[in-house]
């Protein structure tokens, strides 16, 4: 069915809108995939504040044109039916959220995306950026390795024995035992009184 020329319009404006709003734009061919499929997608995309869009590449071309920072961007990856998740919080959350859907649905093929800045990412970019940890699951991994050492610390200060016996210091060879010292007193003692007398 053909789309109206003022739908057209209205669609081209929410596009530019939500590319001027959005750090990062996957495209993804979802052809054989159920209505039930990409109801659990949206669900997906919604939970992590993603928008789904499904509408043809060349409207989305029409709107790229229309934006400074895609107005040179290569967009010959744009074709065959196709699929738009654009995030506007975190910079890969969009490519999360298709690269962890894509893993267990094998209809679902990432094809590419775009950066807020229009660089232009490969299949393989927006494979690798899906599967960083998230910003708050860094700021975790940093915390636990700080406070691995500092739990460290206070385990063995909490665990130290009650009393501290003293170690008898070592003796040196050719040296006399502290033991001896006083017995070698009282006979230099001796031998000077005898020669007193």
């Amino acid at each position: 069915m053909a789309i109206s020329k003022d739908k057209k319009t209205t669609l081209v404006a929410e596009l530019t809108e939500l590319l001027s709003d959005s750090k990062m734009v996957v495209y993804a061919k979802y052809e054989g995939l159920t209505v039930a499929e990409l109801q659990e997608l949206r669900k997906m995309a919604r939970e992590a504040n993603i928008k789904i869009k499904v509408v043809k590449n060349r409207l989305v071309k029409v709107a790229m044109k229309e934006i400074a920072a895609y107005k040179d961007t290569d967009a010959s990856g744009l074709t065959g039916q196709l699929l738009y998740a654009l995030g506007t919080d975190e910079d890969f959350d969009a490519a999360k959220v298709l690269t962890k859907f894509a893993k267990t649905h094998a209809k679902m093929e990432l094809v590419g995306g775009f950066n807020g800045e229009g660089d232009a990412l490969s299949k393989e970019e927006v494979t690798t950026l899906g599967s960083l940890p998230t910003k708050n699951e860094l700021i975790a991994q940093v915390v636990d390795t700080l406070l691995s050492g500092i739990n460290g610390i206070v385990s063995g200060l909490e665990n130290k024995p009650e009393t501290v016996e003293a170690k008898p210091a070592e003796e040196k060879p050719g040296e006399p035992k502290a033991e001896e010292a006083p017995a070698e007193e009282p006979a230099k003692e001796e031998a000077e009184k005898e020669a007193k007398e």
